[in-house]
């Protein structure tokens, strides 16, 4: 029975060490400026031996391999450099998750919503309803 709970966990690891490797390799080939699918399929076809082929890739011109350097760079406040806000992020006052089309609860609207039945024609101002 030790047998099969040590090689259980034997597998356990080398499952990390092949979704890892496929990982590194889909940033790597990402950052070299190929795409992640490139190095995302070295990676889980050949696993480790995979991620160093994409270690030997060149970098294109204008990649951020290229560019920013092996590593990217940090800023002061321990952020990677990237623009606007985090994915995240409340947007307009509104809290995350809230939708960003139409007006906010609780507007005041002119009529009733696109697409509500109505009840016959508009009542005219002063007039009262019939029985």
């Amino acid at each position: 029975m030790l047998v099969v709970a040590t090689l259980g966990a034997t597998a356990l690891y080398l499952l990390f060490v092949w979704l890892l490797a496929a990982a590194g390799a889909a940033w790597m080939s990402d950052r070299k400026g190929y795409g992640e699918r490139v190095g995302l399929t070295f990676g889980l076809i050949l696993s480790l031996v995979g991620f160093l082929l994409v270690c030997l890739l060149p970098g294109r011109p204008g990649s951020a391999w290229r560019e920013e350097g092996v590593l990217p760079r940090r800023r002061a406040g321990g952020e990677a450099d990237s623009e606007g806000p985090p994915a995240g992020a409340a947007s307009e006052g509104r809290p995350a998750g809230a939708a960003s089309e139409g007006p906010p609860a609780g507007a005041d609207s002119e009529g009733p919503p696109a697409g509500a039945a109505s009840e016959g024609p508009p009542a005219e101002a002063g007039s009262t309803p019939a029985d």
